[in-house]
């Protein structure tokens, strides 16, 4: 989803005042007096700021005392460094303008939107045109057991429902067994999965019959295809594995969505 940079710039400008006003009061706490840092020969010697007259040389007995004035000498900079942060962003605001280049379309009247075509899409625009683009399916035997997702399709296992509603939920855009031509032929990738970062189309396959050695080499075949067509595992495309004794972890699942889905 695009950045919505009048907010963001709200939102510091706010966190700004909060410090503004915290780190004045915590300014007005301290001592008055200020101090002066000197380094000789790689000591420090520290005084207090005389203002015209004979500075002050605060001994080590007096720590508590340097410690609060070195922290205010501090405060100030960041109070002055808040404020100036605080004229850059309201200039901003003042200048930024209401309506932005990639909404000037979505601004159009209906008339005109029938012939223009939008140059810049949103984020969310553009995957909801990518999920909603009409593809064939691969299709279900007769007397295939029924399983179905939380968005209401169908898949062929209890895991790939659970990867399916993990996606949906991440609000991860993909296709379900969407067809894909690799070395001259038709495959049905499981999930094909729109990265929104980059708008990079991913594969990810669910081989769940491990135990299963006919299954293992069709596994095989179809990852050295991939690799083939350019298609390499762990640039844009990824597995999740299970077998008759070891079933789908969904820690591995949702760290693989996190790392590289998003």
């Amino acid at each position: 989803m695009a950045i919505d940079i009048r907010k963001a710039l709200n939102a510091r400008y706010g966190l700004l005042s909060k410090s503004v006003e915290d780190i004045t009061r915590r300014i007005e706490e301290l001592p008055a007096e200020r101090i002066n840092v000197k380094e000789r020969n790689g000591k420090y010697y520290y005084y207090l700021d005389g203002e015209g007259v004979r500075e002050k040389y605060l001994s080590s007995e007096e720590s508590d005392l340097i410690l609060q004035l070195v922290q205010k000498d501090y405060l100030n900079k960041v109070l002055r460094g808040a404020k100036t942060e605080q004229k850059a962003i309201l200039k901003m605001l003042r200048l930024y303008p209401d309506t932005l280049a990639e909404d000037v379309y979505d601004s159009l009247p209906e008339g005109r939107k029938l012939y223009a075509t939008p140059i810049n899409v949103c984020d969310e625009a553009f995957a909801q045109k990518w999920m909603n683009t009409p593809y064939k399916r691969k299709p279900f035997k007769k007397d295939a057991p029924v399983f179905t997702t939380i968005k209401g399709e169908r898949v062929r296992s209890k895991s790939e429902v659970m990867i399916a509603d993990r996606l949906f939920a991440k609000g991860i855009p993909y296709r379900y067994e969407c067809p894909l031509k690799i070395g001259g032929r038709i495959i049905h990738p499981d999930f094909s999965i729109l990265r929104m970062s980059d708008r990079k189309i991913l594969y990810h396959e669910h081989c769940g019959k491990m135990g299963d050695p006919d299954y293992k080499e069709d596994m095989v075949e179809r990852a050295n295809n991939y690799s083939k067509a350019g298609i390499v595992l762990g640039d844009r495309l990824f597995y999740t594995f299970e077998s008759d004794t070891t079933p789908l972890n969904t820690m591995t699942l949702d760290r693989l969505i996190d790392t590289h889905y998003r």
